[in-house]
């Protein structure tokens, strides 16, 4: 049930990184400080908040970032969510054992109960995305956790590019979709290359909206680390795929929205899309390739 009656105030805090890690997490603690005093029920942070991008290439030192959940940053988040009364999702570099590492986020009660745990399932590699040397895959399939501001799904980055993530959560009951993310222009991407990225990374995610029925939220990091530009432009989009709120491209921003969770139920009675579902024609989407 939401905090607010039908109604989830959610607020997406898009941020720039530093290499000091406490300071990122003090403006973490900023920025769940300010989507409180804005009424939100819940605040999402942007993936691998705690460090810069690290996997820009492969060091073997980088895993030194890594914690234990819980951890450090568990135990601080935790105590921001019950000090300001609000559902925290806060990303975190898992160390879950000697050699095994996750690209994770924790989903925080408002009471600072830690409800869950969601390791990126979708790890991608290339040029300037190293993240199949840092990350092990999840293995527990896509979270979906009831909160004090109703009932979510949490995936990473990658995950809001396939379809079946979004409709896995959505089978489970998910509202509200969120995708803390770190996307990025690489050098030597001209302005219709960084458009056309910008536009189907938004556009990709609008539908997974349309297709569900649910509102879907994305934050992205901002702010040049190395090669890499990141295109901020968070943004929160209806259950019809309608934009309700979009951050700025290059500027640190909270963006706070409303989800009127009434929408879910009257886009579903409209357009009847999971009634009309041939569950028995699907089998074959599990296999690589029909051919």
């Amino acid at each position: 049930m939401s905090a607010a009656v039908g109604r989830i105030r959610l607020a997406l805090a898009q941020q720039r990184a530093s290499t000091d890690t406490t300071l990122n997490l003090k403006r973490a603690d900023e920025a769940v400080a300010a989507a409180a005093d804005a009424g939100a029920d819940l605040v999402c942070l942007q993936e691998l908040f705690r460090t810069r991008y690290f996997p820009q290439a492969e060091d073997v030192r980088n895993f030194d970032l890594a914690e234990p959940v819980p951890g450090p940053t568990t135990e601080h988040m935790c105590a921001a969510a019950q000090r300001h009364g609000v559902v925290v999702v806060a990303p975190v570099f898992e160390r879950r054992a000697s050699g095994v590492y996750h690209n994770s986020a924790l989903v925080i009660d408002a009471d600072g109960t830690l409800l869950g745990c969601y390791r990126k399932m979708h790890i991608p590699h290339d040029p300037g995305f190293h993240e199949k040397y840092y990350f092990t895959p999840g293995d527990d399939g896509f979270l979906c956790v009831d909160t004090r501001a109703g009932r979510i799904g949490v995936a990473i980055c990658w995950d809001q590019w396939f379809p079946e993530a979004a409709r896995l959560m959505t089978l489970d009951g998910a509202e509200l979709l969120l995708y803390p993310t770190a996307i990025a222009w690489t050098e030597g991407d001209d302005a219709e290359e960084r458009q056309t990225q910008l536009e189907s990374w938004q556009a990709v995610q609008r539908g997974h909206a349309i297709a569900n029925g649910v509102f879907v939220a994305a934050v992205n990091r901002v702010g040049r680390e190395g090669a890499l530009e990141f295109f901020g432009s968070s943004f929160a989009c209806d259950p019809r795929g309608r934009m309700l709120g979009g951050a700025a491209s290059d500027a640190e921003e909270l963006l706070v929205v409303d989800c009127d969770l009434a929408a879910i139920d009257k886009t579903r009675r409209e357009w009847p899309l999971l009634r009309d579902r041939r569950i028995d024609a699907y089998g074959d989407v599990t296999r690589r390739f029909r051919r």
